[in-house]
């Protein structure tokens, strides 16, 4: 619809704010004495009208319009005061294969990374993580719970007779300029079962290094160490810190026709023309050490590991990078000099560690303030970490406060925050020396650290004292 609708505030109070969000439905003028409601196109509720009818005791006519303006008239015109209740809760009703199309497309276009419908005793919810929290969308009635789950097994080729063991199965989604795969996973529950759909193979042509979270002074250094045509550049960080999305920002900086670039992953996260992306199977025996042996036939000039797992893939990825390769990867540790001890425990050599590692990195997603609501309040320096001492004094920040804009969480959106770590030769006599502590080294040649650009985060007001506690511990 092109004109924006508007509503009186006659017409908006012929329904309470349960009925409206109960039924996804708005009320119009009345015509000849029928009430009419703009309902949302993508409910299948075939008795909806009748039941309307039984409740207002008038005839009723339903006019359906889209999700997400159906979604802004109520959110504009039946705002809610409990905190519960604002969380948007329609109610799925009927028909499962238009429910599941609309769910993950709406999941999609609100940049949600997974989908969890759940079955617990007295009611059944669907869940989506937005900004690394999952907020509540929708609730199911027991009795259509099943026809959803076996909706998503057949899409998904799983066995829909199987309710007593854990499965796992892909969906491939298209509808009109969307397409992106979906793993699947089934959990059988006290209840019945559960299923988590993570939202993959996103393109990353749109991914923009610049706009990631580096300062200038880190993204200068974090260029430095790609630049080079061999090595290994190591990030650090804990599941969902956003590793991934950075390793594509820097492929598609390298991506060129005179390059053969070629990944292994667990699972293919993104997709990038030009790039030989290959998915690990461990149960047929297609491990990262596995592939490596055999990229090393391929005639690369780069490769990128999903992860170092083992001292066999890391003392492979290290000969890739002695032998004139750059290799990409992740590892798990709590900081970026960290790495250099992880390695060394996991049996890699120090001197050939020294040889090869052009950077480490660390990096963690902070959730951003909702621009919106936040609210300025005076600060207290008992607010941080007992052992914490600030960089700089601070007189004021934000809280979240919460909105329609934000599902009422108080944040919009995530931001990388990270340190950057170029190997230079003070740094490689300490790799050989096997000397961890050189906090007063970084310092001195102005790397910044994880804590510290947090900080600037928490001092800019882009982020909350809450979002960050973690990372000033460290």
């Amino acid at each position: 619809m092109n004109e924006p609708i508007t509503i009186n505030q006659q017409t908006a109070s012929l329904i309470t704010t349960k009925q409206a969000w109960h039924y996804r439905i708005v009320p119009m003028e009345s015509m000849n004495g029928a009430l009419q409601f703009y309902t949302d196109e993508a409910t299948s509720y075939p008795s909806l009208a009748d039941e309307l009818e039984l409740l207002m005791g008038k005839k009723v006519s339903l006019h359906k319009i889209n999700s997400e303006t159906i979604q802004q008239l109520l959110e504009s015109y039946y705002k809610k005061e409990q905190q519960d209740d604002r969380q948007q809760n329609a109610y799925y009703h009927g028909d499962a294969d238009s429910f599941l199309m609309h769910l993950i497309g709406e999941a999609k276009s609100l940049r949600s990374s997974d989908i969890h419908i759940e079955i617990f005793e007295e009611k059944c919810r669907v869940r989506i993580r937005i900004d690394g929290m999952l907020v509540q969308r929708y609730l199911i009635d027991k009795k259509q719970y099943p026809s959803l789950i076996n909706k998503i097994k057949i899409t998904a080729n799983l066995d829909i007779a199987e309710k007593r063991l854990p499965q796992d199965g892909r969906i491939f989604y298209t509808h009109q300029n969307l397409k992106f795969d979906i793993r699947v996973s089934i959990l059988p529950t006290l209840h019945g079962e559960k299923i988590v759909l993570r939202l993959l193979s996103n393109d990353a042509t749109n991914i923009d290094i610049n706009s990631l979270g580096f300062s200038p002074f880190d993204l200068h250094n974090y260029l430095d160490g790609i630049k080079r045509p061999n090595g290994i550049l190591l990030i650090s960080g804990p599941t969902g810190s956003g590793k991934t999305t950075t390793l594509y920002a820097t492929l598609k900086l390298l991506n060129k026709d005179t390059r053969n670039i070629t990944t292994i992953e667990d699972p293919i996260e993104y997709t990038l023309e030009g790039i030989n992306q290959v998915q690990l199977k461990e149960s047929i025996g297609l491990t990262f050490s596995t592939s490596l042996r055999t990229f090393l036939r391929q005639d690369p000039d780069i490769i990128m590991l999903g992860e170092i797992r083992d001292t066999e893939t890391a003392n492979m990825a290290i000969r890739f990078a002695l032998t004139g390769h750059l290799v990409l990867s992740t590892i798990h540790t709590n900081s970026a000099w960290g790495i250099i001890s992880r390695l060394v425990d996991m049996g890699v050599a120090p001197y050939l560690l020294a040889s090869t590692l052009n950077s480490a990195i660390a990096q963690r997603l902070v959730r951003l303030l909702c621009p919106s609501c936040k609210v300025k309040a005076p600060f207290n320096d008992t607010l941080f970490p007992r052992k914490f001492a600030p960089y700089r004094k601070l007189q004021e920040h934000y809280l979240p406060g919460g909105c329609d804009k934000c599902f009422n969480t108080g944040y919009k959106g995530r931001k990388a925050v990270y340190e950057v770590i170029p190997i230079d030769e003070d740094l490689v006599g300490h790799i050989k020396a096997t000397e961890y502590n050189v906090s007063a080294l970084l310092q001195s040649k102005g790397i910044k650290s994880l804590s510290e650009n947090a900080f600037e985060l928490l001092e800019a007001g882009e982020t909350s004292i809450d979002e960050i506690y973690s990372l000033l511990i460290n």
